[in-house]
């Protein structure tokens, strides 16, 4: 008895750990274009992805070489990701700058790196150049202010000790003041991605920019027999709060984002209901990764603290309605969307009312 509760409290902490990592998802340089560049007119018409892990395809497997832990690259680039599913026939790439666990200032101009990598905005200014980018597809915010990482990891340190508060008593007090911070910080990322492409040579009119926000991961229709290691181990009153709370605030911060940094809206907020971890007896119809451990990183030193980084994220499936529901959403007028469920089953993109 004692031994496994040593190996549950090993798995606690390594599950601390790595749900940081999961997540940990500016700059002033004014680009001026040169007299009379324009966007190129013969290359390739290209889709870019920019941010954190939930664009990246954090959760699907089949990485991008080099993304896998390759020389300390952790950004888990998937083939899967949803840049890559959109389906939009007139599109000849989708190339993904985004890495796992970035926040606005690597995403944005500026010096930070993530797992290796630098600026993403510094990057799309190549890509800018070289191909004809029609639309620039951002995910980003969770991990700055908000540290939504360390938010689940509290909510699962609070089921492993009753003894703790939950996750909604302690983080959800400061949660607003949290995404009041992060706001700016994501305003400035758009602001920084429109320097680039004016410095490219592009108009607004050449191309689009579209900021989307975060699914729930975990909701209270957790089976029972689910709500423990075996799954989604979180209180029921906790995953209340990520749905119910955390989420719904941190849209509501994005969107506010979107309006001042000039870019489109896409609301993913609610795009994963009835399909959360842990909600279906059968995991192949579930659109998120239940707690998940990938038992041969645990072989290594340096891949250890890594095991658990696809807890939690969309999978392929997931990952492939998000990519539907955002090529319908480039495909529309509406400055903003919500990707809900129709009657079909598939995400869709269904216009704000008034945008």
């Amino acid at each position: 008895m004692r031994k496994w509760r040593w190996h549950l409290m090993a798995l606690a902490g390594l599950l601390a750990v790595a749900l940081v990592a999961v997540f940990v998802i500016g700059g002033d340089q004014q680009q001026q274009p040169e007299p009379g560049l324009r966007p190129p007119e013969n290359a390739p018409r290209v889709l870019v992805a920019m941010g954190d892990s939930t664009i990246s395809g954090e959760g699907a497997g089949d990485y991008e070489p080099g993304t896998n832990g390759e020389k300390g690259d952790w950004c888990h680039r998937s083939r899967n990701a949803s840049i890559h599913k959109t389906g939009m026939a007139d599109i000849a790439m989708t190339i993904s700058l985004a890495c796992s666990g970035a926040s606005s200032a690597q995403v944005g101009l500026g010096e930070a790196k993530q797992y290796t990598e630098p600026s993403q905005a510094g990057r799309l200014a190549v890509v800018a150049r070289q191909q004809r980018v029609v639309a620039v597809v951002v995910a980003v915010g969770a991990n700055d202010d908000p540290s939504f990482a360390n938010s689940l990891n509290s909510c699962v340190e609070a089921w492993f000790d009753s003894g703790k508060p939950s996750c909604g008593q302690g983080v959800g007090r400061e949660w607003q003041r949290r995404i009041d911070a992060m706001t700016p910080k994501v305003t400035r990322v758009l602001q920084d991605i429109k320097k680039v492409m004016t410095g490219a040579g592009y108009q607004d009119s050449d191309y689009q920019l579209v900021l989307q926000s975060y699914a729930a991961p975990v909701a209270p229709n957790v089976l029972d027999d689910l709500q423990d290691l075996s799954g989604c181990p979180f209180r029921t009153e906790d995953l209340e709060w990520v749905r119910d709370k955390a989420v719904p605030t941190l849209t509501a911060g994005l969107r506010k984002a979107a309006q001042d940094g000039g870019a489109r809206f896409l609301d993913l907020s609610r795009a994963g209901i009835g399909r959360e971890a842990c909600s279906q007896r059968d995991a192949s119809k579930e659109w998120f990764r239940r707690l998940s451990v990938q038992w041969t990183d645990l072989r290594a030193q340096e891949r250890a603290n890594h095991a658990l980084q696809e807890s939690f994220h969309p999978n392929a499936a997931g990952y492939e309605q998000v990519g539907k529901c955002v090529g319908e959403f480039l495909n529309i007028a509406a400055r903003a969307a919500s990707c809900l469920a129709g009657p079909d089953g598939d995400l869709h993109a269904a216009p704000t009312v008034g945008s």
